[in-house]
């Protein structure tokens, strides 16, 4: 459930995603295209460029996600400190 005041910050996330996987996908083919491209080997590089791209956003879109439900403390118990000891 969305808590009052927060649907922003939800707004951000989302286009944030998008954005990222938009970028990394794109710049991978753009790379592997202008590969293949000076090595005459036309449909390799582009899709080791989109692979690639997918890969490095999907891992950017994990960080993403991790610092964002970072900022949610709403676990009951003792402090996340405590509990390593």
């Amino acid at each position: 459930m969305i808590e009052p005041g927060r649907s922003g910050a939800y707004v951000a996330l989302f286009s944030e995603i998008g954005f990222i996987l938009l970028v990394t996908t794109l710049a991978g083919v753009g790379i592997g295209y202008w590969v293949d491209m000076n090595l005459a080997t036309r449909p390799i590089f582009i899709m080791v460029g989109l692979f690639a791209g997918m890969a490095i956003g999907a891992r950017g879109v994990w960080i993403l996600i991790k610092r964002f439900l970072a900022t949610f403390d709403d676990s009951p118990g003792p402090p996340k400190d405590k509990l390593k000891s």
